[in-house]
């Protein structure tokens, strides 16, 4: 058997309260300026908001009284989602991209790796660096700490080290995250 008492609220983030959904008793009442009108009656303040042919729309229900707005909630609900869209255009995730190698790896193919990284870390993802073993490799893992401090050392003006060289099963792992304050 259900039980009922325990239904699932929905967001209040989703829809604002709008017009006779407003069921406080008192509230502050903004105009289409800005400016404070005062503390009303939610049906005081409908019908204020009536006679201007606008809509009375839920700004805080956080605050005492909670706050209302007399506003088209048609351009109230188009800018707010402009906004979030604008939000949403300049976040930038920054995703984790691997560089595999070998503790011994050539001078060459380790510039390859290095180029890697630094592509990565300038689109301003995050770098793994792996350094993989196999069979008996790993009783040389020192040797894997010292090449992942050294590409720590060649990319230290682009990147610091988020996590520090830690063995992960038969690999050698450290995280390279890009610096905050780089000028390029």
């Amino acid at each position: 058997m259900l039980d009922k008492s325990k239904k699932i609220k929905k967001k209040s983030t989703e829809k604002p309260l709008i017009n006779e959904n407003i069921k406080y008793p008192k509230v502050r009442l903004i105009d289409v300026l800005g400016s404070q009108l005062g503390i009303y009656s939610s049906g005081e303040a409908f019908s204020i908001a009536a006679q201007e042919g606008l809509d009375l729309v839920m700004i805080s229900d956080k605050s005492d009284p909670p706050v209302c707005r007399i506003v088209d909630y048609g351009k109230y609900k188009f800018n707010q989602e402009k906004k979030a869209k604008e939000a949403r255009k300049k976040q930038h995730n920054a995703t984790l991209k691997e560089v595999k190698m070998r503790y011994k790896i050539e001078e060459h193919d380790y510039k390859v790796r290095i180029n890697q990284a630094l592509r990565f870390l300038q689109s301003g993802d995050k770098v793994k660096a792996t350094v993989i073993f196999r069979g008996r490799e790993i009783q040389h893992s020192n040797l894997a700490i010292e090449l992942l401090n050294k590409m720590a050392e060649d990319l230290k003006n682009l990147a610091e080290i988020q996590q520090p060289p830690s063995r992960d099963g038969k690999n050698m792992i450290m995280i390279l995250s890009p610096k905050k304050n780089v000028t390029s």
